[in-house]
């Protein structure tokens, strides 16, 4: 397949407008892409090298690199310098509209779930824990440390704080058959819930846990729950941002 230069006799791919043609590594980009989104490369496929690119499509070398590091940039691709260019694997999303449990996500895509619970203790509450549970600092709270990780690897750092006046029997928990938070979904009827969505960059030992780097950002999403107006929640999740996704969709009904 030769993509057509602007400006020969023939039409390009398609055009931007009426009567500008496409530039051409714009065409690059949309071959590459129509090939991922056909399904002829897969998640995790290596593509055609650029070379091989350039002798199929007849372009210059600096075009196809234009091109595929455009798409790199916008997630499409993962390059790895002497190994190859491959396609990226679609983030996992997690919704911000429900309290989602996140095994089952995991387990729902065909993937295999597992989570470790790197911490479960009875601690005494600092600050900013006892303000939301509305305790004095230094009251006794439970605390849960655990990863998760989704075929092997790790998408989310959870370390959740929970109120004993609402869920007395969680510290007793072995979480060996059920996590954390589907034990408190199935105990725990929370009738009311926050979620906010920070940017931040993980501390040392949180990248060591994630198996990250520290420059590499990750979503907060902190969560707050209540059940018949008693605190029982507050929750942090720290996401790998290549690794995740938080999303959310509302259908709204217009005004007469």
């Amino acid at each position: 397949m030769k993509l057509k230069t602007p400006g020969q006799n023939k039409p390009p791919v398609r055009h931007t407008t009426a009567h500008e043609p496409v530039a051409l590594y714009q065409q690059v980009k949309d071959h590459v892409f129509q090939k991922i989104s056909s399904g002829e490369w897969g998640d995790g496929d290596r593509i055609s090298s650029e070379a091989e690119l350039v002798s199929e499509l007849g372009v210059s070398r600096m075009t196809v690199n234009r091109a595929l590091r455009e798409l790199a940039m916008e997630g499409k691709l993962k390059r790895l310098a002497g190994v190859g260019t491959f396609v990226s694997a679609a983030k996992p999303q997690t919704t911000l509209l429900m309290i989602a449990n996140i095994g089952e996500e995991i387990r729902q895509r065909g993937h295999n779930y597992q989570c470790d619970i790197l911490l479960l203790a009875r601690e005494s509450a600092p600050m900013d824990v006892a303000t939301v549970f509305g305790m004095k600092t230094g009251d006794s709270v439970f605390r849960v440390v655990c990863l998760h990780r989704e075929n092997g690897i790790p998408v989310r750092l959870e370390n959740r704080y929970v109120n004993p006046l609402c869920a007395p029997d969680f510290i007793n928990q072995k979480f060996d058959t059920m996590e954390p938070s589907q034990y408190l979904l199935k105990t725990i009827r929370a009738d009311e819930f926050e979620h906010v969505v920070d940017a931040i960059l993980p501390s040392e030992a949180e990248a060591e846990i994630l198996e990250i780097k520290t420059n590499q950002p990750c979503l907060l999403l902190t969560r707050r729950t209540w059940s018949n107006g008693e605190p029982v929640t507050l929750a942090r999740f720290i996401h790998p941002g290549t690794r995740y996704s938080l999303s959310g969709r509302v259908k709204t009904q217009s005004e007469a």
